[in-house]
Protein backbone atom coordinates (compact mmCIF):
# COMPACT_ATOMS: atom_id res chain seq x y z
CA UNK A 1 0.00 0.00 0.00
CA UNK A 2 1.21 3.50 -0.85
CA UNK A 3 0.77 6.18 1.80
CA UNK A 4 1.05 9.93 1.20
CA UNK A 5 0.13 13.10 3.07
CA UNK A 6 -1.25 16.38 1.82
CA UNK A 7 0.60 18.77 4.13
CA UNK A 8 -1.68 21.62 5.17
CA UNK A 9 -0.82 22.12 8.84
CA UNK A 10 -3.65 21.09 11.14
CA UNK A 11 -5.75 20.29 8.06
CA UNK A 12 -3.27 17.77 6.68
CA UNK A 13 -4.78 14.48 5.57
CA UNK A 14 -3.67 11.04 4.37
CA UNK A 15 -3.99 9.46 0.95
CA UNK A 16 -3.93 5.66 0.91
CA UNK A 17 -3.58 3.76 -2.36
CA UNK A 18 -3.60 0.00 -2.70
CA UNK A 19 -5.04 -3.36 -3.71
CA UNK A 20 -5.48 -4.81 -0.21
CA UNK A 21 -8.82 -5.49 1.45
CA UNK A 22 -11.22 -2.57 1.21
CA UNK A 23 -11.76 -2.48 4.98
CA UNK A 24 -8.00 -2.31 5.58
CA UNK A 25 -7.76 0.73 3.34
CA UNK A 26 -10.58 2.45 5.22
CA UNK A 27 -8.89 1.73 8.55
CA UNK A 28 -5.69 3.38 7.33
CA UNK A 29 -7.45 6.72 6.76
CA UNK A 30 -9.18 6.66 10.18
CA UNK A 31 -12.58 6.56 8.51
CA UNK A 32 -13.76 3.64 10.59
CA UNK A 33 -12.52 5.33 13.77
CA UNK A 34 -14.67 8.38 13.00
CA UNK A 35 -17.66 6.16 12.26
CA UNK A 36 -17.28 4.46 15.64
CA UNK A 37 -16.98 7.78 17.48
CA UNK A 38 -20.73 8.29 17.43
CA UNK A 39 -20.67 11.07 14.85
CA UNK A 40 -23.55 10.80 12.42
CA UNK A 41 -22.54 10.17 8.82
CA UNK A 42 -24.11 9.62 5.41
CA UNK A 43 -22.94 8.27 2.08
CA UNK A 44 -23.18 9.85 -1.36
CA UNK A 45 -22.52 7.17 -3.99
CA UNK A 46 -22.56 7.01 -7.77
CA UNK A 47 -25.26 4.68 -9.13
CA UNK A 48 -22.73 2.99 -11.42
CA UNK A 49 -20.46 2.16 -8.48
CA UNK A 50 -23.39 0.72 -6.55
CA UNK A 51 -24.31 -1.47 -9.52
CA UNK A 52 -20.90 -3.18 -9.48
CA UNK A 53 -20.02 -3.12 -5.78
CA UNK A 54 -23.24 -3.07 -3.75
CA UNK A 55 -22.60 -6.23 -1.65
CA UNK A 56 -19.18 -4.96 -0.54
CA UNK A 57 -20.47 -1.46 0.18
CA UNK A 58 -23.49 -2.84 2.07
CA UNK A 59 -21.12 -4.80 4.29
CA UNK A 60 -18.60 -2.00 4.77
CA UNK A 61 -21.20 0.70 5.45
CA UNK A 62 -24.04 -1.19 7.08
CA UNK A 63 -27.04 0.89 8.18
CA UNK A 64 -25.54 4.22 7.04
CA UNK A 65 -28.02 6.45 5.15
CA UNK A 66 -27.23 6.45 1.45
CA UNK A 67 -27.94 8.98 -1.30
CA UNK A 68 -27.48 7.74 -4.87
CA UNK A 69 -26.40 10.05 -7.69
CA UNK A 70 -27.44 9.32 -11.30
CA UNK A 71 -24.49 8.46 -13.53
CA UNK A 72 -22.96 11.14 -15.74
CA UNK A 73 -21.61 14.67 -16.03
CA UNK A 74 -25.14 16.11 -16.22
CA UNK A 75 -25.54 15.26 -12.53
CA UNK A 76 -22.88 17.82 -11.68
CA UNK A 77 -25.47 20.58 -11.36
CA UNK A 78 -27.07 22.87 -8.82
CA UNK A 79 -30.28 20.86 -9.09
CA UNK A 80 -28.53 17.63 -8.10
CA UNK A 81 -26.67 19.50 -5.34
CA UNK A 82 -30.03 20.66 -3.98
CA UNK A 83 -31.23 17.04 -3.92
CA UNK A 84 -28.19 15.95 -1.89
CA UNK A 85 -28.47 18.91 0.50
CA UNK A 86 -32.13 18.09 1.09
CA UNK A 87 -31.17 14.47 1.81
CA UNK A 88 -28.59 15.59 4.39
CA UNK A 89 -31.21 17.77 6.07
CA UNK A 90 -33.84 15.02 6.19
CA UNK A 91 -31.28 12.68 7.78
CA UNK A 92 -30.74 15.17 10.59
CA UNK A 93 -27.07 15.72 9.80
CA UNK A 94 -25.57 18.36 12.13
CA UNK A 95 -22.28 20.26 12.18
CA UNK A 96 -20.46 17.35 13.81
CA UNK A 97 -21.61 14.96 11.05
CA UNK A 98 -19.56 13.97 8.02
CA UNK A 99 -20.23 12.80 4.50
CA UNK A 100 -18.55 9.89 2.68
CA UNK A 101 -18.21 10.40 -1.10
CA UNK A 102 -17.92 7.17 -3.11
CA UNK A 103 -17.58 7.67 -6.85
CA UNK A 104 -15.70 9.37 -9.64
CA UNK A 105 -14.89 13.00 -10.22
CA UNK A 106 -18.48 14.14 -10.72
CA UNK A 107 -19.67 12.56 -7.46
CA UNK A 108 -16.61 13.69 -5.51
CA UNK A 109 -16.84 17.29 -6.71
CA UNK A 110 -20.58 17.44 -6.08
CA UNK A 111 -20.44 15.83 -2.63
CA UNK A 112 -17.50 17.99 -1.58
CA UNK A 113 -19.35 21.10 -2.72
CA UNK A 114 -22.43 20.12 -0.72
CA UNK A 115 -20.27 19.37 2.33
CA UNK A 116 -18.72 22.85 2.02
CA UNK A 117 -22.08 24.66 2.12
CA UNK A 118 -24.33 22.42 4.24
CA UNK A 119 -24.66 24.18 7.63
CA UNK A 120 -21.78 26.36 6.33
CA UNK A 121 -19.50 23.36 6.18
CA UNK A 122 -19.26 19.77 7.39
CA UNK A 123 -16.38 17.33 6.97
CA UNK A 124 -16.17 14.65 4.31
CA UNK A 125 -14.09 11.71 3.07
CA UNK A 126 -13.18 10.88 -0.50
CA UNK A 127 -13.31 7.30 -1.77
CA UNK A 128 -12.54 7.73 -5.48
CA UNK A 129 -13.60 4.93 -7.81
CA UNK A 130 -12.28 6.06 -11.21
CA UNK A 131 -8.72 6.60 -12.39
CA UNK A 132 -9.39 10.28 -13.03
CA UNK A 133 -10.68 10.85 -9.52
CA UNK A 134 -7.88 8.82 -7.93
CA UNK A 135 -5.06 10.71 -9.60
CA UNK A 136 -6.62 14.16 -9.62
CA UNK A 137 -10.03 15.32 -8.48
CA UNK A 138 -10.20 13.59 -5.07
CA UNK A 139 -7.01 15.35 -3.92
CA UNK A 140 -6.68 19.04 -3.20
CA UNK A 141 -10.07 20.23 -1.99
CA UNK A 142 -11.49 21.80 -5.16
CA UNK A 143 -15.21 21.12 -5.26
CA UNK A 144 -17.96 22.41 -7.50
CA UNK A 145 -20.73 22.03 -10.03
CA UNK A 146 -21.22 23.11 -13.62
CA UNK A 147 -23.41 25.96 -14.83
CA UNK A 148 -24.90 26.22 -18.33
CA UNK A 149 -22.34 28.98 -18.94
CA UNK A 150 -19.33 26.80 -18.14
CA UNK A 151 -17.54 24.06 -16.26
CA UNK A 152 -17.03 24.30 -12.49
CA UNK A 153 -18.17 27.92 -12.31
CA UNK A 154 -19.81 27.38 -8.89
CA UNK A 155 -17.63 25.84 -6.23
CA UNK A 156 -15.65 26.09 -3.03
CA UNK A 157 -12.43 24.87 -1.44
CA UNK A 158 -13.10 22.07 1.05
CA UNK A 159 -10.26 19.70 1.91
CA UNK A 160 -11.33 16.13 2.74
CA UNK A 161 -10.47 14.33 5.97
CA UNK A 162 -8.76 11.63 3.93
CA UNK A 163 -8.64 9.84 0.59
CA UNK A 164 -8.83 6.06 0.17
CA UNK A 165 -8.05 4.88 -3.37
CA UNK A 166 -8.91 1.17 -3.63
CA UNK A 167 -7.44 0.16 -6.99
CA UNK A 168 -9.71 -2.88 -7.67
CA UNK A 169 -12.52 -0.37 -8.31
CA UNK A 170 -10.74 0.35 -11.60
CA UNK A 171 -11.30 -3.21 -12.89
CA UNK A 172 -15.02 -2.54 -13.31
CA UNK A 173 -14.55 0.63 -15.36
CA UNK A 174 -15.28 0.59 -19.07
CA UNK A 175 -12.26 0.89 -21.34
CA UNK A 176 -13.45 4.37 -22.30
CA UNK A 177 -13.75 5.51 -18.67
CA UNK A 178 -10.33 4.14 -17.76
CA UNK A 179 -8.76 5.82 -20.80
CA UNK A 180 -10.33 9.12 -19.77
CA UNK A 181 -8.40 8.93 -16.51
CA UNK A 182 -5.15 8.42 -18.39
CA UNK A 183 -5.46 11.97 -19.75
CA UNK A 184 -4.85 13.29 -16.25
CA UNK A 185 -1.92 10.91 -15.72
CA UNK A 186 -0.34 12.15 -18.97
CA UNK A 187 -1.01 15.71 -17.81
CA UNK A 188 1.11 15.22 -14.70
CA UNK A 189 4.02 13.91 -16.71
CA UNK A 190 3.81 16.88 -19.06
CA UNK A 191 3.54 19.60 -16.45
CA UNK A 192 5.89 18.41 -13.74
CA UNK A 193 7.62 15.04 -14.20
CA UNK A 194 9.65 14.13 -17.28
CA UNK A 195 10.52 10.73 -15.77
CA UNK A 196 6.81 9.95 -15.41
CA UNK A 197 6.26 10.90 -19.06
CA UNK A 198 9.12 8.61 -20.13
CA UNK A 199 7.67 5.77 -18.05
CA UNK A 200 4.34 6.20 -19.83
CA UNK A 201 6.08 6.13 -23.21
CA UNK A 202 7.84 2.87 -22.31
CA UNK A 203 4.78 1.20 -20.77
CA UNK A 204 2.48 1.18 -23.78
CA UNK A 205 -1.27 1.04 -23.16
CA UNK A 206 -2.00 1.25 -19.43
CA UNK A 207 -4.82 -0.92 -18.06
CA UNK A 208 -6.32 -1.68 -14.64
CA UNK A 209 -3.97 -4.68 -14.42
CA UNK A 210 -0.75 -2.91 -15.46
CA UNK A 211 2.12 -3.57 -13.01
CA UNK A 212 2.97 0.14 -12.95
CA UNK A 213 -0.55 1.30 -12.04
CA UNK A 214 -0.07 1.73 -8.29
CA UNK A 215 3.14 3.65 -8.90
CA UNK A 216 1.44 5.90 -11.48
CA UNK A 217 -1.46 6.74 -9.16
CA UNK A 218 0.88 7.44 -6.24
CA UNK A 219 3.19 9.61 -8.33
CA UNK A 220 0.34 11.74 -9.64
CA UNK A 221 -1.08 12.16 -6.13
CA UNK A 222 2.33 13.17 -4.79
CA UNK A 223 2.77 15.83 -7.48
CA UNK A 224 -0.65 17.26 -6.75
CA UNK A 225 -0.16 17.06 -2.97
CA UNK A 226 3.09 19.03 -3.24
CA UNK A 227 1.52 21.69 -5.46
CA UNK A 228 -1.55 22.03 -3.22
CA UNK A 229 0.61 22.33 -0.11
CA UNK A 230 2.42 25.29 -1.70
CA UNK A 231 -0.61 26.99 -3.25
CA UNK A 232 -3.83 25.63 -1.77
CA UNK A 233 -6.21 28.25 -3.20
CA UNK A 234 -4.50 28.97 -6.52
CA UNK A 235 -3.26 32.39 -5.42
CA UNK A 236 0.36 32.16 -6.60
CA UNK A 237 1.17 34.89 -9.11
CA UNK A 238 3.35 32.52 -11.11
CA UNK A 239 2.74 28.81 -11.61
CA UNK A 240 1.49 27.09 -8.48
CA UNK A 241 -1.84 25.35 -8.55
CA UNK A 242 -2.82 26.96 -11.86
CA UNK A 243 -0.38 24.58 -13.59
CA UNK A 244 -2.74 21.70 -12.80
CA UNK A 245 -5.07 23.16 -15.42
CA UNK A 246 -2.78 22.29 -18.33
CA UNK A 247 -5.08 21.56 -21.27
CA UNK A 248 -8.20 22.29 -19.23
CA UNK A 249 -9.08 25.71 -20.64
CA UNK A 250 -9.46 24.09 -24.06
CA UNK A 251 -11.04 20.94 -22.60
CA UNK A 252 -13.64 22.79 -20.53
CA UNK A 253 -14.67 24.77 -23.61
CA UNK A 254 -15.20 21.53 -25.53
CA UNK A 255 -17.37 20.10 -22.73
CA UNK A 256 -19.48 23.26 -22.45
CA UNK A 257 -20.11 23.72 -26.17
CA UNK A 258 -20.55 20.04 -27.07
CA UNK A 259 -22.94 19.62 -24.14
CA UNK A 260 -21.95 18.04 -20.83
CA UNK A 261 -21.67 14.29 -21.22
CA UNK A 262 -20.91 14.27 -24.96
CA UNK A 263 -17.21 14.01 -24.10
CA UNK A 264 -15.93 12.45 -20.91
CA UNK A 265 -13.87 15.00 -19.02
CA UNK A 266 -10.62 13.16 -19.72
CA UNK A 267 -11.44 12.92 -23.43
CA UNK A 268 -11.88 16.69 -23.66
CA UNK A 269 -8.71 17.22 -21.61
CA UNK A 270 -6.74 14.92 -23.95
CA UNK A 271 -7.61 17.17 -26.89
CA UNK A 272 -6.86 20.17 -24.70
CA UNK A 273 -3.41 18.81 -23.84
CA UNK A 274 -2.57 18.46 -27.52
CA UNK A 275 -3.82 21.98 -28.17
CA UNK A 276 -1.70 23.33 -25.32
CA UNK A 277 1.38 21.55 -26.67
CA UNK A 278 0.71 22.86 -30.18
CA UNK A 279 0.19 26.39 -28.81
CA UNK A 280 3.47 26.10 -26.89
CA UNK A 281 5.30 25.11 -30.07
CA UNK A 282 3.69 27.76 -32.27
CA UNK A 283 4.60 30.53 -29.82
CA UNK A 284 8.23 29.35 -29.62
CA UNK A 285 8.01 28.44 -25.93
CA UNK A 286 8.46 24.71 -26.62
CA UNK A 287 10.81 23.23 -29.19
CA UNK A 288 9.27 21.56 -32.22
CA UNK A 289 8.85 17.78 -32.26
CA UNK A 290 7.21 17.28 -28.88
CA UNK A 291 3.69 17.43 -30.26
CA UNK A 292 4.06 14.11 -32.10
CA UNK A 293 5.36 12.40 -28.95
CA UNK A 294 2.38 13.58 -26.94
CA UNK A 295 -0.06 12.69 -29.72
CA UNK A 296 1.33 9.15 -29.89
CA UNK A 297 0.91 8.72 -26.13
CA UNK A 298 -2.65 10.07 -26.27
CA UNK A 299 -3.62 7.68 -29.07
CA UNK A 300 -1.85 4.70 -27.43
CA UNK A 301 -4.08 5.15 -24.40
CA UNK A 302 -7.30 5.23 -26.40
CA UNK A 303 -7.93 8.98 -26.21
CA UNK A 304 -9.13 11.32 -28.99
CA UNK A 305 -6.71 13.66 -30.75
CA UNK A 306 -9.40 15.64 -32.63
CA UNK A 307 -12.97 16.81 -32.11
CA UNK A 308 -15.36 13.99 -33.04
CA UNK A 309 -17.58 16.42 -34.93
CA UNK A 310 -17.20 20.14 -35.69
CA UNK A 311 -18.00 22.70 -32.99
CA UNK A 312 -18.46 26.40 -33.57
CA UNK A 313 -15.16 28.26 -33.24
CA UNK A 314 -16.63 31.50 -31.91
CA UNK A 315 -18.63 29.63 -29.28
CA UNK A 316 -15.48 27.81 -28.15
CA UNK A 317 -13.55 31.09 -27.90
CA UNK A 318 -16.40 32.63 -25.91
CA UNK A 319 -16.37 29.67 -23.52
CA UNK A 320 -12.62 30.10 -23.04
CA UNK A 321 -13.17 33.77 -22.16
CA UNK A 322 -15.38 32.65 -19.24
CA UNK A 323 -12.67 30.35 -17.86
CA UNK A 324 -11.85 30.63 -14.15
CA UNK A 325 -8.23 31.45 -14.99
CA UNK A 326 -9.16 34.72 -16.71
CA UNK A 327 -7.68 37.64 -14.75
CA UNK A 328 -8.65 41.28 -15.38
CA UNK A 329 -10.21 40.23 -18.67
CA UNK A 330 -7.05 38.46 -19.87
CA UNK A 331 -7.07 34.76 -20.71
CA UNK A 332 -4.23 32.78 -19.18
CA UNK A 333 -3.02 29.47 -20.58
CA UNK A 334 -0.71 26.83 -19.19
CA UNK A 335 2.12 26.14 -21.63
CA UNK A 336 5.11 23.81 -21.76
CA UNK A 337 8.72 24.96 -21.78
CA UNK A 338 9.78 21.32 -22.06
CA UNK A 339 8.34 17.92 -21.17
CA UNK A 340 8.03 18.14 -17.38
CA UNK A 341 8.24 21.93 -17.12
CA UNK A 342 5.27 24.28 -17.45
CA UNK A 343 4.28 27.87 -16.78
CA UNK A 344 1.41 30.34 -17.12
CA UNK A 345 1.23 32.90 -19.95
CA UNK A 346 -1.31 35.45 -21.12
CA UNK A 347 -2.89 34.37 -24.40
CA UNK A 348 -2.87 37.61 -26.38
CA UNK A 349 -3.08 36.24 -29.94
CA UNK A 350 -6.75 35.50 -30.66
CA UNK A 351 -5.93 34.74 -34.31
CA UNK A 352 -3.61 31.92 -33.24
CA UNK A 353 -6.28 30.49 -30.92
CA UNK A 354 -8.83 30.57 -33.73
CA UNK A 355 -6.44 28.80 -36.09
CA UNK A 356 -5.66 26.28 -33.39
CA UNK A 357 -9.33 25.38 -32.99
CA UNK A 358 -9.63 24.95 -36.73
CA UNK A 359 -6.66 22.55 -36.73
CA UNK A 360 -8.45 20.37 -34.19
CA UNK A 361 -11.77 20.24 -36.01
CA UNK A 362 -13.74 23.37 -35.15
CA UNK A 363 -15.54 25.34 -37.85
CA UNK A 364 -16.75 28.88 -38.37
Amino acid sequence: MESLTVKLGDRSYPIRIGFELFESLLESTHLNRDRRSGRKCAIAVDAGVLEHHQPMLDEAFEEIPRWIMPVGERSKSLKTAEDLLQFLATQGMDRSSFLIAIGGGVLGDLAGFCASIYLRGIEFYQIPTTLLSMVDSSVGGKTGVNLPAGKNLAGAFQQPLGVSAWLPFLRTLSIREFSAGMAEVIKYGLLADEDLFHLLEKSGTITADSPVLENLVARCCQIKADIVADDEREQASEGGRALLNLGHTFGHAIEAIAGYGEYLHGEAVAIGLLMAVRYSEETGILSKGNFERVKKLIITNGLPDQLRSPLDTESLLTAMARDKKVREGKLRLIVLESIGTSRVVEAADSFLLRELWHEFGAQG
